[in-house]
């Protein structure tokens, strides 16, 4: 594992932005490991695993005596599935201007499929947070996140439920989610989901199931997410084992 995650992070995300509209551009390939390290001032152990992740990704191609080729191709995809984005950057990044139309914070207690999802007994405590994200004022996803109430560390305020769920569960409940897996199905918006949404009863919406773990492999949270359709366009990469 790298000994600079913060820093890797941030300087991937600045080399997407480069080879999106920056100095890269224009180029079909990234300058020699030894250039590129001098001019993001990382060392070339920090630049491999930076460049091992892109490629894992898709974003580049690196070829033993060719060099490390850019991939326009996957570059100007707006949104990937299988990349983790939050919603807010996920409408921005689809050309529309994000909100939150409300969020709501209950308690509750879990249900079979909750208790199932979180390892957890029926009737265990949970905190449900349910937000309402907007493209352009329209609504365009609805999500409930749920966790067990127990991890919940200190208090919080409605604005910490605002942001990522991620956020809010290492500010307030000390813990992170490493990986998760996700369900995707079609459904037809019912009399709840309609309102919410503002979308005739029985109109098609895309679903998601997630559950997230931490590296312990234990579940941190799980959510069911509903995207209107028109908003965001989903693209998934599958490289060829």
């Amino acid at each position: 594992m790298s000994e600079h995650p913060v820093q890797n992070q941030t300087i991937r995300t600045q080399l997407i932005a480069d080879m999106t509209d920056g100095p890269y551009a224009a180029c079909d390939r990234l300058p020699r490991e030894s250039v590129l390290a001098g001019k993001m001032g990382i060392s070339r152990t920090q630049l491999r695993d930076i460049l091992a992740s892109l490629e894992r990704e898709g974003f580049i191609t690196r070829r033993h005596g060719v060099g490390t080729i850019i991939n326009r191709h996957v570059l100007n995809v707006t949104t990937r599935m299988d990349i983790e984005v939050e919603f807010l950057d996920m409408i921005r990044q689809s050309g529309h201007e994000p909100g939150i139309a409300f969020v709501q914070v209950s308690d509750s207690v879990a249900d079979e499929r909750i208790a199932a999802q979180l390892q957890l007994q029926p009737g265990t405590p949970v905190l449900r947070i349910a937000r309402l994200c907007t493209a352009d004022g329209r609504p365009a996803i609805y999500c409930e996140d749920v966790m067990e109430r127990a991890l919940v560390q200190r208090d919080y305020t409605i604005q910490d439920c605002k942001g990522p769920i991620f956020h809010f569960l290492q500010k307030v409940c000390g813990v992170s989610a490493y990986l998760d897996l996700t369900e995707v199905r079609p459904v037809a918006a019912g009399a709840m989901l309609g309102e919410i949404l503002q979308v005739p009863e029985g109109t098609p919406l895309l679903r998601m199931d997630e559950v997230d773990y931490d590296m312990d492999g234990r579940p941190v949270f799980c959510s069911t997410e509903y995207f209107v359709d028109g908003v965001i366009s989903h693209t998934v990469l599958r490289k060829k084992l």
